[in-house]
């Protein structure tokens, strides 16, 4: 008999399938080693990228920010003009109905009130003259005929008495 040798396929293929197991094996076992040596490396550009990333957020987030308050100290800036407007607006229409309703009850304004300041500065400046013995104008001429200065601020205090009666009457 001849003695050769019959190879078993089986075999075979089993045998190439373990050679190929095993590099498997070593090659995972070299990427694991690798990793090993190159991950602190690799944690510390991440970690540095991630530093990037952050600072460039949070400049973004920053001009945002900003923009957004110089819009809205736009917007404060014109509703407050507008606010002062209408206080503005709402004083002077207070104002004159107050001055409406005084004038209504009799109450002189402000510029008679001056007016009759006036008056009486005057009057008083002509009674002091009168009482010095100088020249007097009309006034005192009028005082005088009509009896005296005592009578005459009776008198003007009677008209003023009897003009705030009439406005509150309504004549």
């Amino acid at each position: 008999m001849n003695s050769k040798k019959f190879e078993n396929p089986a075999v075979d293929a089993a045998e190439k399938v373990r050679e190929s197991a095993q590099q498997i094996w070593l090659a995972g076992l070299g990427a694991f080693a690798k990793a090993q040596q190159e991950g602190g490396k690799v944690f510390e550009a991440l970690v540095q990228d991630g530093v990037n990333l952050q600072r460039k957020t949070q400049a973004a987030a920053q001009e945002q920010m900003a923009e957004a308050t110089e819009r809205i100290t736009e917007l404060a800036g014109g509703l407050s003009a507008r606010a002062g407007q209408s206080w503005s607006r709402l004083e002077t229409i207070f104002e004159e109905r107050v001055a409406r309703a005084l004038s209504g009850l009799g109450v002189p304004a402000a510029s008679e009130l001056q007016l009759l300041a006036q008056r009486v500065s005057q009057l008083e400046a002509e009674l002091a003259a009168l009482k010095k013995g100088g020249r007097v104008g009309k006034s005192a001429t009028v005082a005088r005929t009509s009896g005296g200065a005592r009578k005459s601020g009776t008198a003007a205090r009677a008209v003023s008495g009897q003009a705030a009666t009439r406005k509150r009457s309504g004549g």
